[in-house]
């Protein structure tokens, strides 16, 4: 049965949503598995830049105006381009990205041998993560229009993949509706890498995420200068670009951190530099998964983090990561500290990195499982079913 991956996103980019995207078309394409990317520059491309860069206009009036435009006009655009194909492929599965995304699939689907099957990559909801971006006024209009879009589609949908047990959970907890589609957690996945001798070292801490307000790198700068205070110069690369930028800028600056800290921007190649860096830090308080930590993970490095949503799903504390306090930054650079002076402690976390890895994220292994829930090819369970 063909496979339809739908995505309001561009084929491109940084996110979370990217990156599961490219990470399973990798894995279909390995094993010889059709499928076709759709997104809204699949149609009307001429248009695209006008009728979405007006947003940009919108946003110097209104934030919450540029967000409706951005999301009526992109599910527009994808809605066009599924209809059109969807006239001619017959059977499929469409794998929606989100909920706009089911939304459109819904519209321009044939009828119910087109199945649609929706990834929950939520942290809450789609609304809640625009308020976090300061983007929309929580509890406001566009907030509650969002929620009650989503209360309407997702329970429409013909399957639903939970990235992580939080992300089902915290879902039904205001929607309980969704109990009654047919759903598996199944995690996020990446393909391994593959070791390269003599690999370069490049510094002592890397993190990878997009620059906003939800990643806290702020945070991770607070951490650095309080091991300067302690005699002690940590190197802190960041992989990511978004609004954040200029404010970690000076923020380094007024610590007194320019020489340690370096903003390295995008890089579509940024796993091929994870195992020149001694620790894997991360200071998110809001996800629904986390495929940078999957990333590091697999390049062997042992893992910081604060121990919210999902994050005791991927690693340990005392095992493969040491949990540290995201409002105490003194005790988040004690824990640092004490992991980077204990090489065979680090090593030791590193190596049971590297093992969970290969046992709960190799693309290998959960790839499959994927594709078969996707496809029907293995029993999907009664619905409400969440197999972890």
């Amino acid at each position: 049965m063909p496979l339809v991956i739908a995505t309001m996103l561009r084929e491109e980019g940084i996110t979370g949503v990217h990156t599961h995207v490219r990470q399973l078309r990798r894995y279909l394409d390995n094993c010889g598995s059709a499928y076709t990317l759709v997104t809204p520059f699949s149609w009307g491309r001429t248009l695209t830049y006008p009728v979405f860069g007006f947003r940009r206009a919108l946003e110097l009036c209104s934030k919450s105006a540029g967000v409706v435009w951005y999301r009526h006009w992109h599910e527009v655009f994808l809605r066009n381009a599924l209809r059109r194909l969807l006239a001619e492929v017959g059977d499929c599965v469409v794998y929606a990205q989100g909920p706009l995304d089911a939304r459109a699939a819904l519209r321009a689907r044939q009828g119910p041998h087109q199945r649609i099957v929706m990834a929950v990559h939520l942290r809450i909801s789609q609304a809640d993560e625009w308020a976090d971006k300061k983007q929309i006024r929580r509890d406001g209009t566009v907030f509650r229009a969002i929620r009650q879009a989503e209360r309407e589609v997702i329970p429409q949908v013909d399957g639903l993949v939970y990235v992580s047990r939080w992300a089902r959970d915290v879902l039904l907890s205001w929607l309980p509706e969704a109990a009654a589609v047919p759903s598996a957690v199944i995690g996020n996945f990446v393909a391994p890498m593959n070791a390269k001798p003599g690999q370069e070292q490049l510094g002592d801490l890397v993190t990878i995420g997009n620059l906003d307000l939800v990643k806290n790198h702020r945070f991770l700068l607070e951490v650095l200068a309080e091991a300067s205070r302690t005699g002690r110069s940590l190197t802190l690369d960041i992989f990511g670009e978004g609004p954040c930028r200029k404010d970690l800028m000076g923020q380094a600056r007024s610590l007194g951190l320019e020489e340690q800290v370096r903003l390295r921007g995008f890089r579509p190649d940024v796993r091929d530099f994870l195992p020149g860096y001694r620790a894997y830090v991360h200071a998110s308080y809001s996800e629904s998964s986390s495929l940078a930590i999957m990333e590091a993970m697999g390049a062997g490095l042992p893992i910081l983090a604060g121990n919210i949503g999902p994050i005791s799903e991927l690693c340990d504390d005392g095992v493969e990561a040491r949990f540290w306090p995201l409002d105490d930054p003194a005790q988040a650079a004690v824990l640092l500290i004490g992991l980077l002076d204990c090489e065979p402690e680090r090593l030791k976390a590193a190596r049971a990195a590297r093992e969970r890895f290969q046992r709960e994220f190799d693309a290998d292994v959960v790839g499959p499982e994927l594709r078969s829930f996707l496809l029907g090819t293995t029993s999907q369970g009664a619905p409400g079913s969440a197999p972890s």
